[in-house]
């Protein structure tokens, strides 16, 4: 049996639930990656990365071509963060990466480009049916995250709100997609982003931080 069979194949049965092995250690890397995210450690972004790959299979199995894009582009803005958060550690007298509040002008970006990215993904799924069976919802999770991933590679507090967002469309997504372990890992994703917004919300308030990851943008 190759690699990628394996991964596919089921590793449980619950509750009328078939749990394939690539949907399960995916998703538990990504709960870890989420974790480091909150203690703000640069091996988020490695882990974020390895998630990625693993579930490129998971949402192939699942016949989700959205979910595929979703994870390339994880993989891709993984990499972009890893080199934000080394430069930001670098800039930091304490080598700590330095979290903050989005400026309006910052957020009122983030929404547009979401809203507008949306829109333009949403119709890509619609127009190509054979990108995704649920394009709207697809396409709201994908930009969402890539939202979500842009703001924790800049330091901003904002990020947590980004992924509370994308979970109230991704818990009910994954359940009735057939992927019940992501289902559940986006209900544990919650609590951890909850907890993750608080310690983000006190640092950024404490006074003790840095200035926010400069040149962030580059």
């Amino acid at each position: 049996m190759s690699a990628l069979n394996w991964l596919n194949s089921e590793a449980f049965a619950a509750f009328g639930q078939h749990v394939i092995w690539s949907d399960m250690i995916g998703n538990s890397v990504g709960l870890a990656a989420l974790a480091l995210g909150w203690r703000r450690s640069i091996w988020t972004w490695p882990t974020q990365f390895l998630s990625g790959v693993i579930l490129v299979a998971a949402y192939a199995s699942a016949h989700l071509s959205g979910g595929i894009g979703k994870q390339l582009l994880v993989i891709g803005v993984a990499l972009w963060g890893w080199r934000q958060w080394h430069r930001g550690r670098r800039e930091a007298q304490d080598g700590s990466i330095a979290v903050r509040f989005a400026t309006w002008r910052e957020r009122l970006t983030l929404l547009v480009g979401t809203a507008v990215g949306t829109l333009a993904v949403g119709a890509l799924f619609t127009a190509v049916p054979e990108l995704s069976w649920n394009p709207w919802p697809d396409a709201y999770i994908f930009v969402g995250t890539l939202a979500a991933m842009v703001a924790q590679a800049r330091g901003l507090v904002e990020f947590w709100f980004a992924w509370l967002l994308v979970d109230v469309v991704g818990v009910p997504l994954a359940f009735s997609s057939g992927l019940a372990f992501s289902g559940l890992v986006y209900v544990i994703y919650l609590a951890l982003v909850l907890w993750g917004l608080r310690d983000w919300w006190l640092r950024s308030r404490s006074g003790t931080q840095q200035p926010a990851l400069e040149g962030a943008a580059a």
